[in-house]
C-alpha cells in the first residue's frame, strides 16, 4: 500500500483515532478532543451496524499497516474513502478496529494490508490487493471480476470482490422458528439451488431461474414428493472462476466467504438482496414443513495453492488461516483443492463457530453437512487429533444445540473416519451404505452380509457407539458421482466434457449398465433399469437410519455418464422438468415411500407409519429362501428380513433378491390374518407400490420374488 506522511491527506482518510477529514491538505487533528468511540471496538468481528455508524474489526497478527477502503460502487477502482488504522489507537492485541460514523447498511468495503513478505515463514502480504473481510455478511462481485488479477502483480481493486455492510437484524421473520423434525421422520433431498430451477423448462420466468426465489416457487413439488429437508450444495459465496480454463465452478466447493450467501443465486440486484432473499427462502421452506441443511466447506478456500490468488485470508494472516508445509512456502493439501484451512487454530475455530452460529441465529437454518469433515480433526501440523478442539467447540456451542450436524467423515488424503468420527452429536454420511448396497444389486460376490447390516442401521459400523440408528445417513447417490439413472446405465464414467481427458472423477463406481452403455430404446433393458432404480430407492427409504436422495433421481435425471459434473453449469447438471412427465411411475413410487416414511403418528388402523421408528423398535430376524436359514455365503444374492412390533401388533417381511432368476421365499405363518403386498419393484406401476388399504392378500405360504427385485409385505398379528 502507499505510505503517506500523517500530515498529508489524499482522498478521505481516517488516521489516529479514526477522525475523517477532507482532502484539503489540512494537518490531521490527533488531539484528545477526538471522541474515543472513533477508535472502534475489537468485538464483534466484521462490520457491525451500531447507533450512528458501523464498527469494523479484523484479526491480523502480523500486519504492519491496515487500511479500510469504502466504495460507492462495486466496479470502482478508486475508493471513496481510505481509512488508515493507526496501530497505537486502532489495534487491541491482534485486532484492528475502527468506528466510522454515518456509514449505513449496503456500504461496500474492503481492506488493504501491508506487512512482511517471507514465504519461508508463511508471510504473504501483498499491499496491492484488495481483501475481503472474512466476516463480511454480504459480498458484491464486480461485473469484470478477474480471479487472475488477484495473483498477478499489481493492483486489482476495480475487479476485486467487496464486502457489504449488512444489518443482520433488519428483517421480519414473522415468527419463524426451527422445525426440529425428529431424525426418525427426516428424509433429506440433496439439491443444487441453481440447478434445481435453472432449466428453461422449469416453468419459471428468466429472472427467477437458478435463484433462491426460484426454489421458493418449487416448494409445492418438494411437498408433494414428501421430503422433509433440503440439503443445499454450498451457498456460502464461492469463486466460480476456481476451475479449469473455459469452465465454471458449478458445485460451489470453492468458498471465499463463510458468512455471505452467494449473490449469484439471488434474483435481486441490490447488495442486501441476496441476504434477504435467502431468508425468504428459508422462511417459505419452514412454512411448508421443510428443514434447510447447508453443505458447508470449512476444509479449504478458493485461494488455492501457493500459486493461487490473494482474495482474503492469504493476505490477512496466511499462517493463521492455513496449514503450511514445513518450509512455510507451500500449503498442506488434505482437501485436494490446493490448501487446507487451519481449522484447529483458535482464531479459525472461532470463525467457524461464529459462522455456524450466524447461519442458525440470523439465517434460521436447521443443520449443516460438513464437506470432508475429517480435515477438521487434523491439528495444525496436519496430523489427526484424538480430540479435535473445533469439533468439540461446534458440538458444545449452546446456540447449535438441536441443530443437525452431518459429517462427510473422510478427506482427500485418505483419512477415513466413517464409524469413528469424534463427537456425540454428529451423524455421518455412510459411504459404506452406498458402496455395499450398490455391490448387492449388481450381484457382487460376498455382498449379502454387508448389505444386511446396512439395512438395519449398520451396527457393524456404529454398534460400539451405542447410538440410535439415525446416526447413519443412508444414500446410494449424491452430487459426487453418478446419478441413479446413470448408475444403471453406464459401466464407465464419461467425463470428456470436463476437459481433463476423462482422468477426473472416481473409477470406483460399482455400476452396471444393464446390458448397453448409455441410452437405449430396448424396452427390456429400460424395464430392468427402472426396476433397479426402484430397488435402490426402496433400500434407501426402507433402511434404518436417515435416508438421503439426490435431486432428480426420482425422475431419472441423467448427467450423460459424467460422474464429476462440478464444472458443468448446463443441462448436464440441471433438473430437466420434462422428465417428470416421462417418469411418472418412478415419481409416484418415491412419493408413496416418502409419505409412509415421514408420517408422524403410529396407527394400527392406518399402518404403523414411521417405518424408521417402527423397525428400530421391532424384534428382528433374518431368513433366506427358507425361514430361519439366511445364506451368508459369498455366492448368495438374496436375503429376507422379518420385523415384528408387538406393541402395534404389526409385522413386516422384506425380501431383497439381487439374483438374476426368480426365487421362492417361505413366509412366516400367521395365526389370524394374511400377509399383504405393499411393494414389489418387479411389478408395473401402479402395482409396484399401492395404497395400504388396497394391498392384496398373499394366499400362499410363500412368495415368488422376481429376479432383481425388492418386496415388502406386512400383516396385522
Amino acid at each position: 500500500m502507499s505510505k503517506q506522511p500523517q500530515s498529508e491527506i489524499k482522498g478521505d482518510e481516517l488516521v489516529g483515532k479514526g477522525h475523517v477529514v477532507k482532502s484539503d491538505s489540512r494537518k490531521i487533528n490527533t488531539s484528545s478532543e477526538l471522541p474515543d468511540r472513533t477508535t472502534g471496538r475489537s468485538t464483534p468481528l466484521g462490520a457491525t451496524v451500531v447507533e450512528g455508524g458501523v464498527n469494523f474489526s479484523l484479526y491480523s497478527r502480523t500486519a504492519a499497516e491496515v487500511e479500510l477502503l469504502l466504495f460507492d460502487s462495486v466496479n470502482d477502482g478508486t475508493p471513496a474513502r481510505v481509512i488508515r488504522l493507526c496501530p497505537a489507537e486502532n489495534r487491541s492485541y491482534f485486532y484492528w478496529h475502527v468506528f466510522v460514523p454515518d456509514v449505513k447498511p449496503g456500504q461496500l468495503y474492503g481492506y488493504r494490508i501491508d506487512g512482511p513478505t517471507d514465504l519461508s515463514s508463511g508471510l504473504a502480504f501483498d499491499s496491492n490487493k484488495l481483501l475481503l473481510d472474512p466476516y463480511a455478511r454480504g459480498v458484491a462481485v464486480p461485473q469484470d471480476y478477474q480471479r487472475t488479477l488477484a495473483y498477478e502483480p499489481g493492483d486489482n481493486t476495480a475487479t476485486a470482490i467487496k464486502g457489504v455492510v449488512v444489518d443482520s437484524h433488519d428483517y421480519d421473520w414473522e415468527g419463524d422458528l426451527p422445525l426440529n423434525t425428529p431424525a426418525s421422520r427426516t428424509i433429506i433431498y440433496e439439491l443444487h439451488v441453481r440447478g434445481f430451477t435453472r432449466h428453461p423448462n422449469s416453468g419459471l420466468t428468466a429472472d427467477k431461474r437458478g435463484t433462491y426465489a426460484g426454489l421458493i416457487e418449487k416448494i409445492p413439488y418438494l411437498q408433494e414428493l414428501g421430503v422433509t429437508a433440503v440439503e443445499l450444495l454450498p451457498v456460502f459465496h464461492f469463486d466460480p472462476q476456481d476451475c479449469p480454463p473455459g469452465k465454471v465452478n458449478y458445485w460451489g466447493y470453492a468458498p471465499i466467504s463463510f458468512f455471505a450467501p452467494h449473490p449469484g443465486y439471488s434474483s435481486r440486484l441490490d447488495h442486501q438482496g441476496p441476504v434477504d432473499e435467502f431468508r425468504d427462502m428459508v422462511k417459505a421452506l419452514h412454512r411448508a414443513g421443510i428443514e434447510v441443511i447447508l453443505d458447508v466447506v470449512f476444509n479449504h478456500t478458493a485461494e488455492g495453492d501457493e500459486q493461487g490468488p490473494t482474495l482474503s485470508f492469504r493476505g490477512i494472516d496466511n499462517r493463521t488461516y492455513y496449514i503450511l508445509e514445513e518450509d512455510g512456502a507451500r500449503y498442506a493439501n488434505f482437501s485436494g483443492c490446493g490448501n487446507t484451512l487451519n481449522a484447529n487454530h483458535p482464531v479459525v475455530r472461532r470463525m467457524i463457530v461464529d459462522s455456524l452460529r450466524y447461519w442458525v441465529e440470523e439465517m434460521h437454518v436447521d443443520g449443516f453437512r460438513f464437506d470432508l469433515a475429517s480435515i477438521l480433526s487434523r491439528d495444525e501440523s496436519g496430523k489427526p487429533h484424538p480430540n479435535p478442539p473445533v469439533l468439540w467447540d461446534i458440538e458444545s456451542e449452546p446456540a447449535l444445540a438441536g441443530t443437525k450436524l452431518l459429517a462427510e467423515a473422510w478427506d482427500a488424503a485418505g483419512l477415513y473416519q466413517v464409524g469413528s468420527f469424534v463427537g456425540d452429536a454428529w451423524n455421518e454420511w455412510n459411504g459404506r451404505f452406498r458402496d455395499d448396497i450398490r455391490d448387492f444389486f449388481i450381484g457382487a460376490s460376498g455382498s449379502v452380509r454387508s448389505a444386511a447390516d446396512r439395512m438395519v442401521g449398520s451396527p457393524e459400523i456404529y454398534g460400539h457407539k451405542e447410538r440410535e440408528v439415525e446416526h447413519t445417513i443412508n444414500f446410494v447417490t449424491c452430487h459426487d458421482g453418478f446419478t441413479l439413472n446413470d448408475l444403471v446405465s453406464y459401466n464407465e464414467k464419461h467425463n470428456a466434457a470436463n476437459g481433463e481427458d476423462n482422468r477426473d472423477g472416481s473409477d470406483d463406481n460399482r455400476s452396471w449398465n444393464c446390458g448397453v452403455e448409455g441410452p437405449t430404446s430396448d424396452p427390456q433393458i429400460e424395464q430392468l433399469r427402472n426396476r433397479q432404480i426402484k430397488n435402490f430407492l426402496a433400500s434407501t427409504l426402507l433402511s434404518l437410519g436417515v435416508p438421503m436422495i439426490l435431486m432428480g433421481d426420482e425422475v431419472r435425471r441423467t448427467q450423460q455418464g459424467n460422474n464429476n459434473a462440478y464444472c458443468q453449469d448446463n443441462e448436464i447438471s440441471w433438473f430437466d422438468w420434462s422428465l417428470l412427465e416421462q417418469h411418472t411411475d418412478l415419481h409416484r413410487f418415491v412419493r408413496f415411500l416418502c409419505a409412509r416414511r415421514s408420517q408422524r403418528e403410529l396407527s394400527h388402523e392406518q399402518f404403523p407409519v414411521s417405518l424408521n421408528a417402527l423397525l428400530n423398535n421391532a424384534k428382528k430376524a433374518w431368513h433366506g429362501t427358507q425361514l430361519d436359514r439366511p445364506d451368508w455365503s459369498d455366492h448368495s444374492h438374496s436375503l429376507a428380513f422379518q420385523a415384528t412390533l408387538t406393541t402395534n401388533e404389526m409385522q413386516f417381511f422384506l425380501i431383497m433378491n439381487a439374483y438374476w432368476e426368480s426365487l421362492e421365499f417361505e413366509l412366516p405363518q400367521l395365526e389370524v390374518n394374511r400377509w399383504r403386498r405393499w411393494i414389489d419393484t418387479s411389478l408395473v406401476s401402479p402395482e409396484d407400490i399401492v395404497e395400504l388399504e388396497d394391498a392384496p392378500e398373499i394366499l400362499t405360504d410363500s412368495y415368488l420374488a422376481a429376479d432383481r427385485s425388492v418386496v415388502l409385505l406386512y400383516a396385522s398379528i
